[in-house]
């Protein structure tokens, strides 16, 4: 069961960075192993946003396309991922985004997970252990081009 965790202080408001984030079709311009992402759909309510998105992530020969369900909530700041359908058994993931001070903030992001095929754990799980962690870095840069560093 990998799970990974990190708090990421950066030179960017808390709003900044969750606007960024929930931007998740642009990710496959920057984020590390995301080769594609679509929206199925969007629905908007209590000023929630509800995604149903597919995202492909590949490394080397390997792909894999997996749906989640992602809810965007601006007021609270958060960013909840649930596994819909794809090669995991699950897959949980938040996002946090805190305000330190004027133009810093705290970027917590969480995710659980677990394949469902004991071989392609093997393959790509270390490989997505070392995605995760250039996931910040990846963020922050994207941020940096975005908004100014």
């Amino acid at each position: 069961m990998p799970h990974f965790e990190t708090n990421h202080v950066v030179n960017h408001s808390a709003e900044q960075m969750f606007d960024l984030i929930a931007d998740v079709e642009r990710y496959p311009e920057f984020l590390p192993l995301c080769e594609g992402l679509s929206v199925r759909s969007r629905k908007e309510r209590d000023g929630k946003v509800l995604l149903l998105a597919d995202m492909t992530v590949g490394y080397k020969a390997i792909r894999e396309t997996f749906t989640t369900q992602v809810l965007l909530n601006g007021a609270e700041r958060m960013i909840d991922v649930k596994y819909i359908e794809g090669p995991f058994k699950y897959l949980d993931n938040v996002w946090r985004f805190e305000a330190v001070n004027q133009g810093q903030s705290i970027v917590h992001f969480c995710i659980d997970y677990e394949f469902k095929s004991r071989i392609l754990g093997a393959l790509m799980g270390s490989m997505f252990d070392r995605a995760f962690g250039m996931f910040s870095e990846a963020f922050e840069k994207r941020a940096d081009v975005i908004y100014g560093s």
